[in-house]
């Protein structure tokens, strides 16, 4: 969807690992796993369709021991997976790490002891820890289960919902899967992916240079 120079690679790529925290995900193999994704949508190559498992918490432990032989580097994947993508190997070893995800968890503890006025406040305390799984399976499940269509991609892909606010556009999943380099994900007038905007102020910025999307 975009390219951008050494220097802001490197800079979101630390940003990622601290945000992302106790869900940090390698970048390398979280795209070879989204590009098996998009070429074998629902079908049963697809790392993650949910249309091959009787509930949400199989289809995110197959999607997790597809990530990891990718994370470990046991499975060699195909040529037209590999490359541009950013690539940190101590960065992303370390973030991968369970000393990592636990310091991270402790963290966030520690914010709440601080911060907490409330007890039932601790009970957000699992989405934290858990906020990158959560969210792949909410876009996993529902935006290939759920929703409506605009495109005929031969797949299940849905867009489950035209104000994606809460999953940041990715619940357009069916204009996605038509237009995969669009940084846009939102088609039709009523649909609003809030991300887009943020990308062309930073594309003005000159942090990052958006490419234009082929469409077929």
């Amino acid at each position: 969807m975009f390219t951008t120079n050494k220097f802001f690679e490197r800079t979101f790529h630390v940003m990622t690992f601290i945000c992302q925290g106790s869900s940090f995900l390698n970048p390398r193999a979280y795209a070879i796993m989204h590009r098996e994704h998009h070429a074998y949508s629902d079908t049963e190559k697809d790392p993650h369709s949910p249309h091959f498992f009787t509930d949400v918490i199989q289809m995110m432990w197959h999607t997790v021991q597809s990530f990891r032989e990718h994370e470990k580097r046991l499975k060699e994947p195909e040529a037209r997976f590999k490359g541009n993508y950013p690539e940190w190997r101590l960065l992303d070893y370390y973030g991968s790490t369970m000393v990592s995800r636990i310091i991270f968890g402790l963290l966030y503890v520690a914010f709440y002891v601080a911060f907490a006025t409330q007890w039932w406040m601790y009970l957000l305390l699992p989405i934290h820890f858990m906020m990158g799984p959560i969210h792949g399976a909410i876009v996993n499940w529902c935006g290939h289960k759920y929703g409506y269509a605009n495109f005929d991609n031969n797949d299940k892909s849905k867009n489950t919902t035209p104000f994606d606010f809460l999953m940041l556009g990715e619940l357009f999943q069916n204009n996605h899967h038509k237009h995969p380099n669009s940084a846009n994900f939102a088609k039709r007038w009523f649909e609003i992916d809030p991300v887009y905007p943020v990308m062309k102020v930073m594309h003005w910025a000159r942090i990052i240079r958006l490419r234009k999307p082929s469409y077929n």
